[in-house]
């Protein structure tokens, strides 16, 4: 009886919440146009856009009654476009690349924004949702209406409604860590409707602040499928200049980072290849390559902060002999990532090639394989993944002890696996591996990645086993790995034990084990985060209770020679290897520089976390 009643509560308050939303969405229909909306099938309008300093023409159409929709704009010398063809949304960048957002979170959205976009808060026969109770809030001086809806299969979107006039003044939406807000104003009548000509989205970085402001807009112009198709990207603009439509190019494998030899406009750059990012260059690199960049967007990586990047045109990008035409190279300042690796690097090369060849990286033999896609063979013996993409980085599926998990693959960490912060808060992750005290566990553009290194039972990854992963928590509030729709990333401490291959025309991964896929996963024994500094290396950052701290190494120390052995003598990639392989209990003598002093101290190596079985 108790079960049976405190149902039939759950659904009064169900019914409650609905009445409560539904008058308040029938005001806001009497306000923007009453019964005219019943016959309203379609909406084109064209406006300017406004983002990171840029400008240019847009033109968007609505499917009311369907809930498709696409954009095509102009943005300085730039252009993409994005749409839902009522299955999938889809995304073209500007150098011409097309990416299908058929990640789960991606197509959560996705379906939200069909929802909006058919009105079906007015009309459920076109989108089902579920409503929360309707509370009053006050923002900027102003009083709303706000109700939060679940369409079927969507995200939870909230709708602001202004007291006054009872129009839609905003909605607010959780995208991975960030809110993200689209304000609507300026209702202008249009055919018996009213419509807002401009709107406003950001996720409370100015940076992020997207602007598109309608010179016109008229309703029931003739639709057509190819309106909303996604597009093919252009094929000219791709290829490998070779008759067997395959190239072979050499790789230096740095801190388990794969680095290739490349040109831009003809000229040599060293690149950095990167499933997680884009075709990127450093400041320095676009000023000597003689690229204009323009605009000043937000770029969030795996650290704290949010970078600048400007978008720079260029003629060409080749990797062997692998061609793209008319790139678009994003340009962010990658800041102490040259000292962090040891080595200098103009950028990196990543989606944009992932997604226009077939791609094999053979971690072994040091070779990265490109291929027109009707040339691409998976490498022998390979198990096949499938993935999806979230952001342009593909995700699998796996399991660590049972445990089901969304990894993103990513060529571009140095780390076996890091474990996004609400995943591992929800699992107790650090309490059940027994995790170690946090420390600098990474760098990427935002700076350095705080996180709990771990050793992990068995990570399944498509039926293939890797026990004993030496992994980390990430225990930050911001950049890529707070975010909560993604589980864990999966870099290049794990990747490098297969020959990985990608597909992204059939969204396949393969993998096939290499010599080295047995060999331990072993973790730094110092407590020391290196970096390259000269003839010397600069302490930046001293993990607690660990060797280092004990010893009394501070963070700014400068190295300036290890057991005898000028640092000068052995790249920086080399030493922390050495200081991973070297077993626990060796004794280091230390000579370092403090304050412009010399001075000598002894480093005992212990492990930070329990060693591989």
């Amino acid at each position: 009886m108790r079960l049976l009643a405190a149902a039939a509560a759950l659904l009064l308050a169900a019914a409650a919440c609905a009445e409560d939303a539904g008058a308040l969405l029938a005001r806001y229909k009497a306000a923007s146009g009453g019964a005219r909306w019943d016959a309203v099938q379609a909406i084109a309008s064209r406006g300017t856009l406004r983002a990171g300093g840029l400008s240019g023409p847009i033109a968007t159409l609505e499917d009311l009654r369907g809930g498709r929709h696409a954009s095509r704009y102009t943005l300085g010398r730039l252009e993409g476009a994005d749409g839902y063809d009522g299955r999938t949304a889809w995304e073209q960048d500007p150098g011409g690349e097309v990416a299908r957002l058929d990640g789960a979170e991606a197509m959560a959205r996705a379906r939200t924004e069909a929802w909006l976009t058919a009105r079906a808060y007015w009309y459920p026969q076109r989108g089902a949702a579920r409503y929360g109770a309707v509370t009053t809030r006050e923002a900027d001086g102003r009083r709303y209406a706000v109700v939060e809806a679940t369409p079927e299969g969507g995200a939870a979107v909230a709708l602001w409604f202004d007291a006054a006039s009872g129009l839609l003044a905003r909605t607010t939406q959780k995208v991975g860590q960030n809110v993200l807000t689209v304000r609507y104003e300026d209702w202008r009548a249009v055919d018996g409707v009213r419509l807002p000509f401009r709107s406003v989205s950001d996720r409370g970085d100015p940076r992020s602040r997207v602007e598109v402001a309608l010179t016109q807009a008229r309703l029931d112009p003739a639709l057509h499928e190819a309106d909303f198709a996604m597009p093919q990207a252009p094929a000219s603009r791709a290829r490998i200049a070779n008759a067997a439509a395959v190239t072979r190019v050499p790789f230096e494998l740095v801190n388990n980072h794969i680095y290739v030899r490349a040109e831009v406009d003809g000229k040599p750059v060293r690149l950095l290849v990167d499933t997680g990012g884009f075709n990127l260059l450093t400041p320095a690199a676009a000023k000597r390559l003689g690229l204009a960049a323009e605009g000043k967007l937000l770029a969030q990586g795996v650290g704290e902060k949010g970078g600048d990047v400007a978008l720079a045109p260029a003629r060409s990008l080749r990797v062997g002999d692998a061609v793209l035409e008319r790139p678009v190279m994003y340009v962010i300042d990658l800041g102490a990532l040259g000292a962090v690796e040891g080595l200098d690097f103009d950028g990196l090369v990543g989606f944009e090639m992932f997604s226009r060849f077939g791609v094999r990286i053979d971690y072994a033999q040091r070779e990265l394989v490109l291929s027109e896609p009707a040339k691409f063979a998976p490498p022998a013996g390979a198990r096949a993944i499938p993935f999806t993409l979230e952001e342009r980085i593909p995700v699998i599926a796996g399991t660590l002890d049972g445990t089901p998990l969304r990894i993103s693959v990513d060529t571009g960490s140095r780390a076996s696996l890091t474990f996004h912060g609400p995943f591992a808060r929800a699992h107790g992750l650090a309490e059940r591996y027994g995790a170690a005290p946090e420390s600098v566990v990474g760098w990427g553009v935002g700076g350095p990645s705080y996180g709990r290194p771990l050793r992990l039972g068995t990570l399944d990854l498509g039926g293939i086993d890797v026990p004993g992963i030496a992994a980390d928590i990430f225990t930050g509030t911001k950049g890529s790995f707070a975010n909560p729709d993604l589980d864990a990333n999966l870099g290049g401490g794990v990747l490098k034990r297969f020959t990985v291959a990608f597909d992204y025309a059939q969204r396949r991964m393969y993998l096939a084990p290499n010599a080295d896929f047995a060999r331990p996963d072993l973790y730094d024994r110092s407590g020391l985060w290196l970096l390259g500094d000269g003839a010397a290396l600069r302490v930046g950052a001293v993990a607690p209770q660990s060797a280092a701290a004990r010893a009394g190494l501070r963070a700014d120390d400068r190295l300036l020679a290890i057991d005898g052995v000028a640092v000068a003598t052995r790249t920086l990639a080399a030493w922390r290897q050495r200081l991973r392989e070297l077993p626990a209990g060796t004794r280091l003598a230390v000579r370092y520089a403090r304050d412009g002093r010399a001075a000598e101290l002894t480093l005992t190596l212990a492990d930070q976390i329990p060693p591989p079985r």
